[in-house]
């Protein structure tokens, strides 16, 4: 699952809308709120989503499960 608070950010911070952004990375506006509500961009999509908004640290939003796991250890 993905952290939508922070990806939501991240999109704003690039000065995209959503809509904006699905169409840069190749999907209708509508598969991406699709995606983005259940939590899940396949990897090439991650990479054109990381590469689009210029996300520095991209791991806490799209495998904040592995940032909480190597915070633990």
């Amino acid at each position: 699952m993905i952290r939508q608070d922070l990806l939501n950010g991240e999109i704003a911070r690039s000065g995209m809308s959503r809509a904006m952004l699905a169409k840069k990375i190749g999907i209708s506006p509508k598969t991406f709120y699709n995606k983005e509500k259940k939590g899940v961009f396949n990897s090439d999509e991650i990479v054109k989503i990381v590469k689009e908004c210029k996300i520095a640290e991209p791991m806490p939003i799209f495998f904040p499960e592995f940032v909480s796991l190597n915070e633990t250890r």
